[in-house]
């Protein structure tokens, strides 16, 4: 017969107030087959960490586990509606069932996890149950972050190019510009003009030090059709803790649409990386608000020729420039800065070796790929 023990209740009282709980100091394992119930807080004061058997937290009230050294399982389980909330880390070397209810660490303490040791892993995640909160992983390669909010799972999948000594994760639906548990904010203004609107709904925090891919989900309440018309325009993006901005963290591969989907970035190091989330690829035309320009030739190294950034979205453009009486100029195909004052079309330009006059000029850019039409002024000034 299966050593089976319920933990009921240790009754503590103070005055008039009453509070229940196990407190380990020391005299407790759980055997091989054995199994342990928890249906009252534990309060672990003394190591524990030769057990082997099941660990299970049950119950309808929020029992809470604390104290001086961390509890290390062999195989957990989870059947309590109110979830088990970490004031202390907490191991498994084998396996979690998630059944009902989620383990919860206090955000701001990031000390504070639910960690999985060499070859541990978990079955039954759901929306039901997760860890609201960190989950830490140690000598893993390719890991599923079972981690989410009150409400969703919103698992990230690491998978690096080699075992990850410690790789930490956890999830915040939170605006990034301004969280509420997170201590730093990240300005969504600080971003490269080729990246769009920032997402002002989730984050993940991922910690590691190996080369890695991710693969991030968005369901409807991530609101992705606020960042794009086009689910295949959605990025994974990174604050970047050296350049303090946001950078594009590549996407491998995106799959669904703007109401359930999911994204794999290309490797990074998570740890050069504050926070995680979604943008999508700025669209031509919201880059496109083309300026007039001043060409000065004059080999200072600052506008010696036309350089219009927008035109690298194009694989296809061409730029035609006009002097003031409307005679053509220049003109490229597939433009690559180019002009520098000097003519290229063989037509009536008076002193061509001298360069064209300084004086205001009038472009037109057909980005024919993208379907759009651009003109405006430049000022020559040699």
């Amino acid at each position: 017969m299966k050593n089976l023990l319920y933990i009921l209740a240790f009754l503590l009282s103070q005055g008039l107030i009453a509070q229940t709980a196990l407190y380990n100091s020391g005299n407790i394992r759980i055997h091989d087959e054995g199994q342990i119930g928890f249906h009252t807080n534990l309060i672990n004061n003394a190591a524990f960490d030769q057990n082997l058997g099941l660990a299970g937290f049950y119950g309808s009230s929020t029992i809470s586990v604390s104290g001086a050294f961390m509890p290390i399982f062999y195989d957990t389980e989870i059947a309590n509606e109110q979830g088990v909330l970490l004031n202390t880390p907490l191991s498994v070397s084998s396996n979690n069932n998630f059944i009902v209810g989620n383990f919860i660490t206090p955000r701001q303490e990031r000390d504070v996890y639910f960690n999985f040791l060499p070859n541990a892993f978990y079955v039954g995640e759901s929306n039901a149950s997760k860890v609201d909160g960190y989950v830490t992983i140690n000598d893993q390669q390719n890991f599923i972050f079972p981690v989410g909010d009150a409400e969703y799972l919103r698992s990230l999948t690491l998978n690096s190019s080699s075992n990850n000594s410690l790789a930490r994760c956890a999830y915040y639906y939170e605006n990034p510009a301004n969280p509420a548990s997170f201590s730093e904010s990240f300005d969504p203004s600080r971003k490269p003009r080729t990246m769009g609107d920032i997402s002002a709904v989730e984050f993940w925090h991922l910690e590691g030090g190996v080369s890695s891919t991710i693969q991030i989900s968005w369901n409807q309440r991530s609101n992705m059709g606020d960042l794009t018309d086009d689910a295949a325009k959605i990025i994974p993006v990174g604050w970047s803790i050296s350049a303090g901005a946001w950078v594009n963290l590549g996407a491998a591969t995106v799959v669904g649409d703007l109401e359930q989907g999911f994204v794999i970035s290309e490797s990074f190091i998570p740890n050069d990386f504050a926070i995680i989330t979604f943008s999508a690829e700025a669209t031509a035309k919201e880059l496109l608000t083309l300026d007039n320009y001043l060409v000065t030739p004059n080999g200072d190294g600052v506008n010696d020729a036309l350089y219009i950034e927008e035109l690298e979205l194009s694989n296809d453009d061409t730029i035609s420039i006009f002097n003031r009486n409307g005679q053509k100029v220049y003109e490229e195909a597939n433009y690559t800065n180019g002009f520098t004052g000097y003519s290229n079309v063989d037509n009536l330009v008076i002193n061509r070796e001298a360069g064209l006059p300084n004086g205001v000029y009038f472009y037109l850019i057909a980005m024919k790929d993208l379907d759009l039409n651009y003109q405006g002024y430049l000022y020559l000034e040699h």
